[in-house]
């Protein structure tokens, strides 16, 4: 351990050299030609001292004065609960669009040196949404801040993730060097459509799960262990489904989804169980035209089941979902606010819950240099 004596005011720390700024110049040592890392200097400083450089932490910060989050225009309610959460005002951020449709972006406020989280999920408008991602990313980068989060509670072109026929793109990873070319430095995201598209980033990700937040909704419900049953609406969805058993209990089902053709599917066969006057709780990551997870509550309705509750993290609702729920056997839809629900949207079946305090304690543990395993289950 090095360990260093200097009768100094202020201090500052490059990539290779310990400056240390007194009243008579500049003290430089040069700890790398000495075999000594950064992580390995002690600094003992004597003398009155203000606060230290926003690039200097000795250790972990018990204030997040040096933090801030901005939203993009995809979900800026969804921000400001974080913010709450954290006891942070949102940050100062203007985002307007030209008279032929480019995105202009201008920060109002000081954020050199500072940690940033940007809040901006991917949904509809998607193109839009992304591109909006990418010019704040870059607004950010240019304006000397310290490190950039990309807060993406929801990835949209998730299900582009592999080529499952000839001469079509990857637009999973398409999307992530895009967003780690224009600079950011992290990603947090929330129930990606395939888990392995965080290999995808050249960054670190941080992939959290909804499941603790729907998990405790049901059991607030009353449900006992006992008349529940698990289902998961296609083969894909089984280990999703197989991370609600240990919090909710219960058995598991399993709907046997077969394709008709190119664009229908169709449920031929119940798998586990019995469904038959148990409560079937159905989960999937995502809720795009609710064809496949309505058609699972038809076929566990038709096996007997007295209540059926539909379960996603993200409630995209478009082409016909509205109408598939309303005509389907269901006594209710849990989502988040991953993404935003429209007000034409907002049927009395469907119950939003926030997601904003597991994405806030994340945010705060990320800037803290903490751990956020715990988060993951």
């Amino acid at each position: 351990m090095a360990r260093l004596h200097y009768p100094t005011a202020t201090f500052s720390a490059g990539t290779n050299r310990l400056r240390v700024m007194h009243r008579s110049g500049f003290g430089n040592c040069p700890l790398v030609d000495r075999g000594v890392s950064w992580q390995d200097v002690e600094i003992v400083l004597f003398g009155p001292i203000p606060s230290p450089s926003r690039n200097v932490r000795a250790g972990r910060p018990e204030t997040m004065n040096d933090m801030k989050i901005f939203s993009g225009r995809a979900n800026p309610d969804l921000a400001r609960r974080m913010c709450d959460y954290l006891g942070l005002p949102l940050g100062r951020l203007s985002i307007a669009n030209f008279p032929d449709g480019e995105i202009s972006c201008k920060i109002d406020e000081d954020v050199r040196g500072r940690d940033i989280f940007l809040v901006q999920p991917t949904c509809t408008p998607v193109n839009e949404s992304v591109m909006e991602l990418l010019i704040m990313i870059d607004s950010f980068k240019r304006a000397s801040a310290e490190r950039i989060t990309a807060v993406i509670p929801y990835y949209g072109y998730a299900r582009q993730d592999r080529k499952d026929e000839g001469r079509v793109p990857i637009t999973a990873k398409l999307v992530a060097n895009l967003i780690t070319r224009a600079g950011a430095d992290r990603v947090l995201t929330m129930d990606l459509h395939a888990a392995q598209i965080q290999g995808f980033f050249d960054i670190p990700v941080d992939h959290l799960y909804a499941a603790r937040v729907i998990d405790a909704h049901f059991l607030n419900m009353g449900l006992t262990e006992d008349e529940i049953v698990v289902v998961s609406p296609d083969e894909g969805s089984i280990k999703r489904a197989l991370s609600h058993l240990p919090q909710l209990g219960g058995k598991l089902a399993i709907v046997d989804k077969r394709r008709s053709g190119a664009t229908s599917t169709k449920q031929a066969n119940l798998i586990g169980g019995p469904v038959e006057n148990k409560v079937a709780l159905i989960f999937d990551d995502m809720i795009s035209t609710a064809g496949s997870i309505t058609g699972a509550a038809h076929m566990v309705k038709k096996a007997g089941a007295k209540a059926v509750y539909l379960a996603a993290t993200h409630g995209l609702l478009v082409g016909g979902a509205i109408q598939r729920l309303q005509e389907s056997p269901i006594e209710g839809l849990v989502i988040t606010d991953s993404i935003p629900l429209a007000p034409e949207k907002a049927l009395p079946i469907i119950q939003v819950l926030s997601v904003a305090p597991l994405l806030g304690e994340a945010v705060k543990r990320i800037h803290r240099n903490e751990s956020v395993s715990r988060l993951f289950v």
